[in-house]
């Protein structure tokens, strides 16, 4: 054994055994690399500053500087969208009419609100064929109204009905989606059809109709984003850079109302640019912050579902975490 200790080949792999050794243990030392963070959105394919964000690649681009990532998921209604959230299988969700969370939070969805378009009133209204004999709210009672479920529109149905000294049961709701809706109307099928933009926008220009009231004086319509409460708590820097982007988007399309309608136009199932401008034309798109004491109308949206019997239970619109700019 001594000989091949010092034998002098023995003495020269000695030091090259050790820094293969060395070697190995430094590599298996080396962490992996830190998986990137990814903000998983829910939209629907009404959600328009989202969708132009995603369409432009804006929001992404402005992740991507701190190392974030996007996936997209596209839900068929706000109702949806919310459960998938509050479930935890998405982050954050893009604009929803002002009754969803309502909603949601009668389902004891824990939801933080974070970011709000100021009131469009005139984006959503009650219709009537031209040649309809109703002519006031108050004939619509006895009659079969078109209405999608949860949406704003609801609401609106069920304010002007009280403002025409009308209960919800005093007319026979048809709860259809805005396709089913829209095609029970043209076919005669519905007296008065429900709806909002740019459903709206569409069939006044491409039937004739008349419109028995919007939602001026009856719904200020605000379309909410929201995300968990969770997430709210845990990603404030994600939240704020989603916002900026939100405002943004909002301003550049009520300056280039053109261009906004050619991005939206084929997305909303190929409508023409007209169309689209004209029911932007009913939109702020102004994003501003949620302010806890300004959830007034959320309060009436919720006692007036209840009162109609279409909640399971009372709710408190205050009952609510609000993320702050």
């Amino acid at each position: 054994m001594s000989r091949l200790i010092n034998h002098p080949g023995a003495i020269l792999r000695r030091p090259a055994l050790a820094g293969v050794i060395v070697a190995l243990v430094l590599s298996s030392l080396v962490l992996p690399a830190q998986a990137r963070e990814t903000l998983r959105i829910g939209y629907q394919k009404s959600s328009t500053l989202i969708t132009l964000l995603k369409t432009q690649g804006k929001l992404e681009a402005a992740l991507a500087k701190a190392d974030i990532d996007v996936s997209w998921h596209e839900f068929a209604s706000g109702l949806p969208l919310l459960e998938a959230l509050n479930v935890g299988n998405v982050d954050v969700s893009a604009d929803v009419a002002d009754t969803v969370p309502i909603f949601a939070q009668a389902a004891q969805a824990r939801l933080t609100y974070f970011a709000q378009e100021a009131p469009s009133p005139s984006a959503q209204a009650i219709v009537v064929r031209k040649d309809s004999p109703l002519q006031q709210l108050a004939d619509l009672k006895g009659k079969k109204v078109a209405v999608t479920k949860a949406a704003g529109a609801h609401y609106l149905l069920i304010a002007a009905l009280n403002k025409a000294g009308l209960k919800f049961s005093d007319i026979e709701p048809a709860y259809l989606s805005p396709a089913d809706g829209r095609a029970a109307f043209e076919n005669g099928k519905v007296d008065a059809w429900v709806t909002w933009e740019p459903f709206l926008s569409g069939v006044q220009r491409q039937l004739p109709t008349r419109t028995l009231a919007d939602g001026s004086g009856l719904a200020s319509y605000k379309r909410y984003y929201l995300t968990s409460t969770s997430y709210a708590k845990a990603h404030p820097e994600v939240l704020k850079l989603v916002y900026e982007q939100l405002q943004e988007a909002g301003n550049w399309a009520k300056k280039h109302p053109r261009d906004a309608a050619q991005v939206l136009g084929p997305l909303w199932g190929n409508l023409d640019v007209e169309t689209v401008e004209a029911a932007n034309t009913h939109r702020s798109y102004q994003v501003q912050p949620v302010k806890a004491d300004q959830l007034g109308e959320q309060q009436k949206i919720a006692d007036a579902f209840f009162t109609a019997g279409l909640l399971p239970n009372a709710v408190d619109a205050h009952d609510v975490e609000v993320w702050k700019p």
